[in-house]
């Protein structure tokens, strides 16, 4: 509900909001850093898939990354490099870095509870001589982002365990969950997408992937 004179609890004030906490463990406070202890190169070269979060001028951005484990290459203790496979050419989250180039990223390790998440500021580069390092199958990324680290530090497993994110997934439990070309044919009025989208799906992205 809303509406005025409806008191909803806002928090409104720093103090309002710390009086709804705890204090913060000692541990919670240590396991942040500034640069990228070999723990946490570890746990980067174990992860698969992280969240890009980036400002614009027309908002917020989080854009997923996936790629074989280790797909964000550390370069030293102070800088990584996401290689930008094809995609759709939105390129919004390259947009923002150009406005804004602090960025955010969570990484997940299938199996594993922990999450890694890493503060820093981006440059996007396009020097053939750093991408090469990158190529898969021959194939070039179309430029990489190089993020200087600020701060790093794990979280917890929690959020985890209570999505059961790891957990098996029947059939029955995506039965009601709407398809690339059901979603796609919604937003269109049925100008795209549809059974034969879907159909064809899986050997586009398949051919597509670097």
């Amino acid at each position: 509900m809303s509406g005025t004179g409806f008191n909803r609890g806002e928090i409104d004030s720093l103090d309002a909001l710390l009086a709804l906490f705890g204090p913060v463990q000692e541990a919670s406070r240590r396991k942040e850093v500034t640069t990228l202890p070999l723990v946490y190169q570890e746990m980067l070269r174990a992860s698969p898939f992280c969240v890009l979060a980036t400002a614009g001028p027309d908002g917020m951005d989080a854009s997923p990354r996936g790629d074989a484990p280790g797909f964000v290459a550390v370069v030293d203790e102070q800088t990584l490099h996401l290689p930008e496979r094809r995609g759709n050419n939105r390129i919004d989250s390259l947009r923002n870095i150009l406005h804004d180039p602090r960025v955010a990223m969570l990484f997940l390790i299938p199996g594993r509870g922990e999450t890694l998440r890493i503060n820093g500021r981006a440059t996007v580069l396009a020097d053939p001589a750093v991408l090469a390092p990158y190529a898969v199958s021959g194939r070039l990324p179309t430029c990489v982002v190089e993020v200087r680290v600020e701060a790093a530090f794990f979280q917890c497993a929690r959020a985890i365990q209570r999505s059961r994110l790891w957990a098996p997934v029947s059939p029955e439990s995506l039965a009601h969950v709407p398809s690339a070309g059901e979603m796609l044919a919604a937003l269109t009025e049925g100008a795209l997408g549809g059974p034969a989208y879907d159909a064809e799906l899986p050997a586009r992205q398949q051919a597509t992937l670097y």
